[in-house]
């Protein structure tokens, strides 16, 4: 909000975003009693209330909406202005908010993001990760990294992984007691660590080899919606675990996961970082899409070696 110097301004535009101040909060960087103050400071210097407050909802008045649309525009204008001086420093400065999913974010940590800060000591960046899919401008993100195929066509998008696949896993001492399937369809006699989308759907297993495809609806005593999690109950034996090839690598090199129909793994799209169309891009994004590409034409793949 500082860029700027119109704190409370950006702070009604947050809240009216979001319909919600702890929201908004979260969003700017303070805690929900200073955008409070904040906004009842202007509120108190137009002498008009801007939003109606009950205990559960918050909505612009008549002048709040007028305000809004025509602080906006202004505001953005601001901001492109700030972020053309930016552009011409040889090094970026300022926050950088990504959104992404936990998967994604373990994988792009060590190659992307840490190498990102090395080369850019100036700029701060906040990430946050969500199962579903959100509109990033309207959560006041600069841009996201998702899979290739879930990212929306209005976006931009630069690939960071070429592909990768899934895998199915078990420990050995599973495999003591129980069959290596050797068909998709072998998994329906087996106990499967099932795994739950954010939409609340179970997440059918999904193969494919010379031309055929199957999707398998498993079933098993334990269902997650982590990868981790669904890594780790795989080691403890509970049962066999759909994984990408990136989280089971480390496990499977060392031998604590065995892998099974690996002529049957499914493959995918890869990550990629998405931002919207607009006329500027902020130096510090600029500076991560250049960094993307560099990645992708060097290394392609974010697989990951056992440690």
């Amino acid at each position: 909000m500082s860029r700027s110097g119109l704190s409370e301004f950006e702070a009604v535009i947050a809240v009216a975003r979001h319909g919600s101040f702890r929201a908004a909060a979260t969003e700017l960087g303070l805690s929900p009693s200073a955008l409070s103050h904040a906004v009842a400071a202007l509120e108190a210097r137009l002498a008009v209330r801007l939003f109606n407050r009950t205990t559960r909802s918050v909505s612009l008045t008549e002048a709040g909406a007028r305000i809004v649309a025509r602080v906006t525009p202004a505001l953005s204008d601001i901001r492109d202005a700030i972020e053309d001086i930016n552009s011409r420093r040889d090094t970026p400065s300022g926050t950088l908010r990504l959104n992404t999913s936990t998967g994604a974010a373990w994988q792009i940590m060590q190659p992307i993001v840490l190498d990102y800060m090395r080369r850019y000591p100036q700029m701060k960046v906040e990430i946050a990760t969500e199962g579903r899919l959100i509109d990033i401008v309207a959560a006041g993100f600069d841009a996201g990294i998702r899979l290739a195929d879930t990212v929306p066509q209005d976006m931009i998008s630069i690939p960071i992984d070429r592909q990768q696949r899934f895998v199915v896993v078990g420990s050995p001492g599973y495999f003591e007691t129980h069959p290596k399937p050797e068909r998709p369809a072998d998994l329906l006699a087996h106990s499967c660590i099932r795994s739950r989308m954010p939409s609340g759907a179970i997440w059918d297993w999904d193969f494919h080899r010379h031309g055929e495809e199957f999707s398998v609806a498993v079933d098993g005593p334990l269902t997650l919606d982590e990868p981790n999690l669904m890594q780790q109950a795989a080691r403890a034996g509970v049962g066999l675990a759909y994984l990408t090839e990136w989280n089971a690598a480390a496990d499977i090199a060392s031998g604590r996961l065995v892998p099974v129909l690996t002529d049957w793994s499914a493959a995918f799209a890869g990550l990629c970082l998405y931002y919207p169309g607009r006329r500027l891009v902020p130096a510090g994004l600029r500076a991560l899409i250049d960094l993307v590409r560099a990645f992708h034409a060097e290394h392609g793949s974010l697989a990951r070696r056992s440690t």
